[in-house]
């Protein structure tokens, strides 16, 4: 078969008639029925037969369609490069990140970018560092920016900027005097927890559980945001990195660093042997600024 099949075949299991299906692909019916008989022949067997005036996929067609459909999504980044390079488009700048950074400062730093790069695109989406892994060995993204760093042989991997670990508490939990919290401090309190943990959350994790009596923790979350959302509901004290720090004062929440100190850094990752071209360098330099005076602002002091 050919990608022309796969369109013609998407087309008519997308509107069920053979019209709809050429105005959809910009062709004339008869070209496209020519196309769906030329497959039809290619195969050995009907790919559709009409049933009340539509077109409806024959049980043959219905064991294709995942893979029709998995062929047809994969074309999509094609099509898409296509359309830029016909309007002289410069190719979208793919940008992925931790959901941490995703409020806080990417939008802002994705903003900058575009004022001074207007005529490139840009993709931001955030994702576990897992999966901004994945992304960038599938080139699925040209960059990604975690809190986690990633020994894989295929990226490469370096820091951007580091603060470190804060500590959340309802208003009123820590008196004037403190200006940071000692992790003995926390022995025995009411803590939330995180569920799907990462390398950064393990770490404090084992240096909670070391101590006597351990933290209790009652409510597990999913996100470093949502636990940020339960102590502003009052329901225990959170460790969180300096992002999901931000404003965090400002909603009324006590707020100080953890003694000693735990540094948390914001790495990029991008493909190994990547020549990053101007707009890309430029993104790296406005994170790495934005970050700092995000950090510095709010007294999440950068080491």
């Amino acid at each position: 078969m050919r990608l022309r099949h796969i369109e013609v075949i998407q087309a008519i299991l997308q509107t069920g008639n053979l019209g709809h299906a050429a105005e959809l692909l910009q062709l004339p019916t008869a070209t496209l029925s020519a196309t769906l008989q030329e497959a039809e022949q290619q195969l050995g067997f009907m790919l559709f037969s009409s049933v009340r005036g539509r077109l409806q996929a024959t049980r043959d067609t219905l064991v294709l369609q995942p893979l029709i459909n998995q062929l047809y999504q994969a074309l999509e980044p094609l099509r898409q490069l296509g359309n830029e390079l016909r309007q002289h488009q410069e190719p979208a700048l793919r940008v992925a990140c931790s959901e941490t950074l995703a409020e806080p400062l990417l939008p802002s730093c994705i903003g900058a970018l575009r004022r001074r790069f207007p005529d490139t695109p840009a993709v931001l989406g955030s994702h576990p560092c897992a999966e901004i892994v994945r992304r960038l060995l599938m080139d699925e993204c040209d960059i990604g920016f975690s809190l986690q760093p990633s020994e894989q042989t295929g990226l490469d991997c370096w820091p951007v900027v580091q603060g470190k670990v804060q500590f959340l508490a309802p208003h009123g939990w820590l008196s004037p005097k403190h200006k940071y919290i000692a992790l003995t401090e926390l022995a025995g309190q009411a803590m939330i927890g995180l569920q799907q943990q990462d390398g950064l959350s393990r770490g404090l994790d084992s240096k909670l559980q070391a101590l006597r009596p351990a933290p209790v923790v009652h409510i597990q979350v999913q996100s470093y945001r949502m636990m940020r959302s339960m102590v502003e509901a009052g329901e225990g004290l959170a460790l969180v990195d300096p992002f999901t720090a931000v404003g965090a004062k400002a909603s009324g929440l006590d707020v100080c660093p953890v003694s000693p100190a735990i540094p948390v850094t914001l790495y990029a990752l991008t493909r190994k042997g990547t020549q990053p071209g101007l707009a890309l360098a430029a993104l790296i330099e406005i994170v790495r600024a934005k970050a700092e005076a995000l950090l510095a602002d709010q007294g999440l002091v950068v080491l």
